[in-house]
């Protein structure tokens, strides 16, 4: 695990597609344990919005708008997205 801080965008946009790869890891596992940690550093580094902080922690899924806005501003792929808004 090899996690550093956001403190741009350019952070922000590795967090992502490091989280990308490991969003459904299995509870307990190490890779678990850093997506846990790469979630608390997005939101601390976007703002802990009610409604990312959901999506983050699997509470919510992502709404239409918000995949889009997503893909346009931080390039993350469609696929990834889907996954999130189930």
């Amino acid at each position: 695990m090899s996690i550093k801080p956001i403190r741009n965008d350019d952070d922000l946009q590795r967090a992502f597609k490091q989280l990308e790869k490991i969003f459904q890891a299995e509870d307990g596992t190490s890779q678990a344990d850093e997506r846990d940690v790469l979630v608390t550093l997005i939101e601390a580094y976007i703002g802990q919005s009610g409604r990312v902080s959901e999506v983050l922690n699997r509470k919510r899924s992502l709404s239409l708008r918000m995949v889009k806005r997503l893909h346009e501003g931080l390039q993350i792929p469609y696929e990834t997205l889907q996954v999130m808004t189930c």
